[in-house]
C-alpha cells in the first residue's frame, strides 16, 4: 500500500506544517492526545479559557474602573440601565435587556441630543471582557472618522445588562440616520476578548434582526480595531445613501488577494 503524504514527511517538516496550520487559527488543532485525553497542558488550557469565558459573562461592567479616567472625562461616557435589575436577571429575562428603566430614558434625553447622523453606544453584552479591551480605541477611530465625513455625532454611553434590541428603543428616542451599538459577544474558548458591532438604519420598534447589519468577531487575532472602525464608517455610509439597513443591505467587502491563496503562510 502506497504511504499517505503525512508518512512521506520528515518530522521537522511536519512540525512547521503545524505551527503554520496554527498560526492561522486559535482553534486548537493538532493539540496531541495522551491516550484516548487531551495532554495535560491541553486540558488546563481549556480550563483556563472556560474559566475566562464565565468572568466576561458574570463580571459587572463598572466604568470608572474599567476605562481610563481621561478616556471618560473626554467622551463625557455616562451609565444607565435597562429593565434588567441584575446580571442573573438579564441572563433569565433577555426581554428586560431590550428596554430601558424610565430613569434611564429620562437620563438619555437629558444629556443627549438627536437626529444625528451617527450615535454609537457602549453595552455590556455577554462580554465585559471585550468591552474594556476593545471599546476605548474603536470609539475614538469612529469618533473621528465620522466626523472626518462631516457627520454631526451623538453622546456615546454606557448601558449596563444590554441586549442587542435595545437599538429599537435608541431610535425611538434619539432619531439618529445610523445607530452602532458595540457590545461584548458571547465568549467561547477561543477568545473572551470578541466585540461585536450592530449597526441599524432608523432603528425603531418595528425592527427586528432582518433590519439590522452586523461586523463581528473585532479582537486582536480577528478584525482588529482599525478594519472595524473602517467597515462599520463605510456600512453606515451605505446605509444613508441606500436608507435602508439589514438584509436589504449588503456590505461591500475588498477584493481578496488571490496570489498565493491556497498556500499556507
Amino acid at each position: 500500500m502506497a504511504d499517505r503524504p503525512s508518512d512521506q514527511l520528515a518530522a521537522s517538516d511536519l512540525s512547521k506544517l503545524i505551527q503554520k496550520i496554527r498560526a492561522r487559527t486559535p482553534a486548537r488543532l493538532l493539540a496531541g492526545r495522551s491516550g484516548g485525553s487531551y495532554r495535560t497542558s491541553t486540558q488546563l488550557e481549556l480550563r483556563e479559557a472556560h474559566a475566562a469565558a464565565r468572568d466576561a459573562v458574570l463580571v459587572e461592567l463598572n466604568l470608572e474602573k474599567h476605562f481610563d479616567a481621561a478616556f471618560i472625562r473626554q467622551r463625557n461616557l455616562f451609565e444607565v440601565f435597562t429593565q434588567a435589575a441584575s446580571k442573573e436577571q438579564y441572563l433569565l429575562r433577555p426581554d428586560m435587556g431590550r428596554q430601558f428603566s424610565s430613569a434611564s430614558r429620562e437620563e438619555i434625553l437629558k444629556q443627549c441630543s438627536g437626529n444625528n447622523d451617527l450615535q454609537i453606544v457602549i453595552g455590556d453584552g455577554l462580554s465585559v471582557t471585550a468591552v474594556i479591551s476593545q471599546v476605548s480605541p474603536l470609539l475614538e477611530h469612529l469618533i473621528e472618522g465620522a466626523k472626518g465625513r462631516g457627520w454631526s455625532v451623538g453622546q456615546s454611553f454606557v448601558i449596563q445588562h444590554c441586549r442587542v434590541g435595545v437599538l429599537n428603543e435608541i431610535g425611538e428616542l434619539l432619531s439618529p440616520r445610523v445607530a452602532v451599538l458595540l457590545i461584548g459577544e458571547r465568549p467561547g474558548l477561543a477568545t473572551a476578548e470578541s466585540l461585536s458591532a450592530y449597526l441599524a438604519y432608523r432603528p425603531n420598534k418595528t425592527h427586528s434582526d432582518a433590519d439590522r447589519n452586523l461586523i463581528s468577531n473585532i479582537h486582536r487575532r480577528g478584525v482588529d480595531v482599525h478594519q472595524a472602525s473602517e467597515r462599520i464608517l463605510k456600512l453606515a455610509a451605505s446605509m444613508m445613501a441606500a436608507q435602508t439597513s439589514g438584509c436589504q443591505l449588503r456590505e461591500e467587502m475588498p477584493e481578496l488577494d488571490k496570489t498565493g491563496a491556497n498556500e499556507l503562510p
